[in-house]
């Protein structure tokens, strides 16, 4: 369906009845990514809300530069989502960006947050403290996603060889190829990366934030080429409230392409356990 809202009108999909669980996706994805997750979800008495965020897939694509595309505009619209659904209370489940959306929001507003699941990424403070330098390796893309026209000349050189060879492991990669060769769907793709992880905020020490204080599991994946596991480990640092850790074999960054079936029985195991 596409809800209309103030800034943006996004493609989201609704399904279900029960206690809400509201999915947000990552780069480079859309609502697609959850369509082994929200069957099972349904089946067991969940409401799901999956949006696909401004800039990506079948959303609004906004003009402004990459500010239109700042984290914070992207929390903005997941709550007049919520509240054009009349919902109130929500479980999240966020991966990739999605997480470090989803944790802005618990960190602000955490009356609302039943639980919050976080997938793949930790909180910042995990990933870019303690000069942990094999983590930076590893997100050297970020840095060249900063370069706007080189970065986006350079992942399509060649028919996208370059971003192909960085998302090799993508289930869905033919798909999320051909939504990137709409044009401006690369620019406001990499835009979140502008605007909320400009180089100086990569290079600083990370801002100190409120503590989770909802309940908390991470979720990581042995393949993932991004993201160590020390980041999801530590990020029970920055928790006060109940943490669960759980690691997924024998997948990749996008473990619920991955690994479905293990994927939603942690979801469904987390969610039993939290109301």
């Amino acid at each position: 369906m596409r809800m209309e809202l103030s800034d943006v009108t996004l493609d989201v999909e609704v399904s279900g009845e029960g206690p809400v669980v509201l999915l947000l996706h990552g780069f480079p994805d859309s609502h697609r990514l959850w369509r082994h997750q929200i069957p099972a979800l349904n089946a067991a008495g969940y409401r799901t809300v999956a949006p696909t965020l401004r800039g990506f897939g079948g959303s609004d694509r906004p003009e402004g530069g990459p500010e239109a595309y700042h984290p914070a505009k992207h929390a903005g619209d997941v709550l007049e989502l919520l509240a054009r659904l009349e919902v109130d209370r929500f479980h999240l489940v966020g991966h990739d960006w999605g997480s470090g959306i989803g944790q802005g929001i618990a960190q602000v507003m955490p009356e609302r947050v039943t639980s919050l699941t976080v997938m793949s990424v930790g909180n910042l403070a995990a990933i870019f403290g303690a000069g942990d330098w094999e983590q930076r390796q590893r997100l050297w893309h970020l840095t060249m996603f900063q370069h706007e026209g080189l970065a986006e000349a350079w992942l399509s050189r060649d028919d996208f060889a370059n971003l192909r060879a960085m998302l090799a492991e993508h289930g869905d990669l033919a798909e999320v190829l051909e939504r990137l060769r709409a044009p401006g769907a690369l620019t406001a793709a990499l835009s979140i990366y502008r605007a909320g992880l400009p180089i100086e905020v990569q290079l600083a020490e990370p801002p100190a934030t409120p503590p989770l204080g909802v309940p908390v599991m991470g979720v990581w994946s042995t393949g993932d080429r991004f993201l160590m596991e020390r980041q999801m480990t530590a990020t029970a640092e920055h928790v006060s409230g109940p943490w669960r850790y759980e690691r997924v074999e024998d997948a990749g960054h996008w473990l619920q392409l991955d690994q479905p079936e293990k994927v939603n029985e942690l979801l469904l195991s987390f969610l039993k356990d939290n109301g």
